[in-house]
């Protein structure tokens, strides 16, 4: 983790370009429905233009929380051999994983605070946060990064068969966009759409954390959600450890 920090300290140029880039992204989603909602009287299903800008501004943080280790990595890692190394260290190569980009972490959020503060005063976003919220948000955005790790990297692992897991992914992509909050906010969704997504982890990576800080969620659903979030890394963990049981057995290194 520390050599992480460390590296990415000495990049920091380069990850505010990369962190720039990923603003197209929400701004476009913000002004998207910030536009509708001035059309509608101002609101849309209750959530207010500065409501609007207030989450997809903490968007933008926890979307570079939850950048993790993907399975593209994993067709690299088994097709050239490169697990071989990592195996014969004394630790499971997950832990590198979880280090290195938890490490990276802290470098985002110092770079995000200056990005946010300008995005604050471009499009005024309303926020009502107390205390609490602020604990539990800190909570929360590290619950995320490790539920998107432990299910990316067992997704990743379905490589051990099958050498490719594109396609697999793009379907997990895309239920993530659509039932995680990332696309838009989960209030915006159909009543059956949002209980199919309070029972799936999407929304504890994506919807959850934004809405501890930008939504209106009372301390009930404050601690739902963080048990909600236990459980998928306890269950993610599971799977982790399942899957790399059984596919590491079957690893044979091609190398180069």
């Amino acid at each position: 983790m520390r050599t992480a920090v460390q590296v990415q300290f000495q990049y920091r140029t380069a990850n505010y370009a990369y962190m720039i880039g990923m603003i197209a992204e929400p701004v476009i989603y913000l002004v998207v429905w910030s536009t509708v909602a001035r059309s509608q009287g101002g609101a849309v299903e209750g959530i207010t233009v500065g409501e609007f800008a207030a989450y997809y501004i903490v968007w933008t943080l926890v979307r570079n929380m939850n950048i993790v280790f993907t399975p593209y990595g994993w067709e690299g890692r088994i097709r050239q051999g490169q697990l071989s190394g990592m195996l014969v260290r004394p630790v499971h190569p997950i832990h590198y994983d979880l280090a290195y980009f938890a490490g990276w972490k802290f470098v985002v959020i110092l770079l995000w605070l200056p990005i946010a503060a300008v995005l604050a005063l471009i499009f005024r976003p309303t926020f009502d946060i107390s205390p609490l919220e602020i604990g539990v948000f800190l909570i929360a955005i590290w619950g995320a990064y490790l539920i998107r790790s432990m299910l990316l990297w067992a997704l990743g692992m379905v490589t051990f068969w099958t050498t490719r897991v594109s396609a697999l992914y793009e379907i997990y992509f895309t239920a993530e966009l659509l039932l995680s909050g990332r696309l838009l906010p989960l209030a915006l969704l159909p009543a059956w759409a949002v209980t199919v997504a309070d029972v799936l982890p999407f929304k504890y990576t994506f919807g959850y954390p934004i809405e501890v800080i930008a939504g209106d969620l009372s301390t009930r659903e404050l601690f739902v959600g963080l048990g909600m979030q236990a459980l998928w890394v306890a269950l993610g963990a599971l799977l982790v450890a399942v899957v790399w049981r059984f596919g590491v057995r079957r690893y044979s290194a091609v190398g180069n």
